[in-house]
């Protein structure tokens, strides 16, 4: 059965999973590289909603669905499209900010990301320092940075924010196959809309800390997935 990761910002597919043979013994497991990231060549702009329709065709007639942080968001866009294509659908800590807003730790990050951005433009090393240690990403910075850290930065830096997208909740719940929502117990905000996911999607749930929002990077995180896939 095939599985497609979607990874999420600044680190492409490689740099997000850095290790995927324990379901390359039992999936086929397909690893892309969203537009704008490395090797590919650099977008100015990039959009979840134009990223969902390039990387649906990869389920073909049917796949295991994976997406981590901003590829998280455009998951669910295709899960939701798309629920014919999908075996099942596993998602951690998309910023889908938009299905928790009013929620206060919701809106604390949200003013704490505007404010970082209004202090911009930012060089990308300036840039991941802010940005990754507003979102809690636990990943250490190379000085200076190397060419395909430096593109996804720039990538990062080019993507429509998350908390625009509008996540259809009630088709995705009514989707019949199974979802995961995995959270790394760091941040209040990112638990919140993973509560929301989980309540509204009917989702199993999972807590895998130790890497902070870098969550395919814990302990125990390829074990959890894998077991789910294997059930679904």
């Amino acid at each position: 059965m095939r599985v497609v990761l979607i990874h999420g910002s600044v680190g492409n597919g490689p740099m997000t999973w850095p290790s995927i043979e324990p379901l390359q013994e039992r999936f086929d497991v397909v690893l892309p590289n969203r537009a704008g990231y490395p090797p590919g060549p650099p977008l100015d702009r990039i959009d979840f909603e134009t990223q969902a329709e390039e990387l649906a065709p990869l389920l073909e007639d049917g796949a295991h669905l994976v997406g981590h942080s901003y590829g998280g968001v455009i998951s669910l866009l295709i899960a939701a499209r798309y629920p014919e294509r999908v075996r099942s659908l596993a998602v951690s800590e998309p910023p889908a900010f938009g299905v928790a807003r009013g929620r206060p730790e919701v809106e604390r990050l949200l003013a704490e990301l505007a404010a970082f951005f209004a202090g911009g433009p930012y060089e990308p090393a300036a840039y991941l320092r802010g940005f990754l240690g507003v979102v809690g990403s636990d990943i250490g910075l190379p000085e200076p940075l190397p060419p395909d850290l430096e593109q996804g930065a720039r990538a990062a830096m080019a993507e429509r924010p998350p908390n625009e997208a509008e996540i259809p909740l009630n088709d995705l719940g009514a989707a019949p196959f199974r979802k995961l929502v995995l959270s790394g117990a760091h941040h209040p905000a990112f638990d919140a809309v993973c509560d929301v996911l989980e309540e509204r999607l009917g989702a199993e749930r999972a807590v895998v800390p130790g890497a902070g929002h870098s969550i395919p990077r814990a302990p125990g995180y390829m074990d959890r997935l894998t077991a789910f896939l294997a059930l679904a």
